[in-house]
């Protein structure tokens, strides 16, 4: 029996001489690896679909599914969106590669959830449409956002009563706490500000300093590495500052 879902690249390998073994973030599944085969052969027929396998590809699969099984089979594939700037600017790519890195390093279990495939997949198109402070904007929106669907989401607001984000507790607070884990002032304000945004284009409202962007991101790299065991540091998160700046 085959399912039809759909899918967004997070990473692939090389297996054999034609064949690939790809990680796919799938709204049915969640996290599934799949063999494709033949995808690497230098025929007519074949040129091409490598391409479809580029982490933040989004594709509409029918896939044979078996839960005992951790290597799965992709029947059929394609394009559910095919991006105009995401793999050609260098900067909307930059972004991509963050949120794929960030989701790689976050997802831990195989465990399907619709409401955060769909951040993930609004996301990626919002990159491919949106205007340059928009995309600027995204990756901090997205880790804040992302935090919420794992179950960590800020709590309270930055207010002159409470200043501090305890980034341990993921709580604003009064005071600074004890350990070394806490922004606040500029950097904190924003933070509070693009957790609160439920629509893209209001990232179009918020122009931030190129130092409180590069402080928060490094401080949400934190947030998650506190709150995600195992979590390490991003590769992509000094080519993305560097980008950005």
């Amino acid at each position: 029996m085959t399912h039809a879902t759909k899918g967004i690249v997070l990473k692939a390998v090389k297996y054999g001489e034609t064949s690939v073994i790809a990680s796919i973030y799938t709204e049915l599944f969640g996290v599934q690896s799949y063999m494709v085969k033949g995808v690497r052969q230098t025929t007519k027929k074949s040129y091409g679909k490598a391409g479809l396998f580029q982490p933040g590809a989004i594709l509409q699969m029918e896939v044979y599914h078996n839960e005992l099984k951790h290597l799965q089979f992709i029947k059929e594939y394609g394009w559910a969106y095919l991006y105009d700037k995401v793999f050609f600017d260098v900067v909307r790519n930059a972004v991509a590669m963050y949120v794929i890195e960030l989701l790689q390093h976050s997802l831990k279990e195989p465990e399907a959830n619709p409401e955060l495939f769909y951040l993930i997949e609004d996301t990626l198109k919002q990159l491919d449409r949106g205007s340059e402070l928009l995309v600027a904007n995204l990756p901090l929106y997205f880790t804040l956002h992302l935090g919420g669907e794992l179950g960590f989401q800020l709590q309270g607001a930055f207010s002159k009563q409470t200043p501090v984000l305890d980034l341990q507790e993921g709580m604003f607070m009064a005071e600074a706490p004890m350990h070394p884990f806490h922004i606040s002032g500029e950097t904190a304000s924003y933070a509070s500000r693009i957790s609160n945004i439920q629509f893209y284009n209001d990232l179009e409202t918020i122009s931030m300093p190129r130092l409180q962007r590069r402080e928060l991101l490094e401080s949400l790299q934190q947030y998650f590495a506190l709150h995600v065991a195992g979590f390490g540091t991003l590769r992509s998160l000094e080519i993305l500052q560097e980008v950005l700046s």
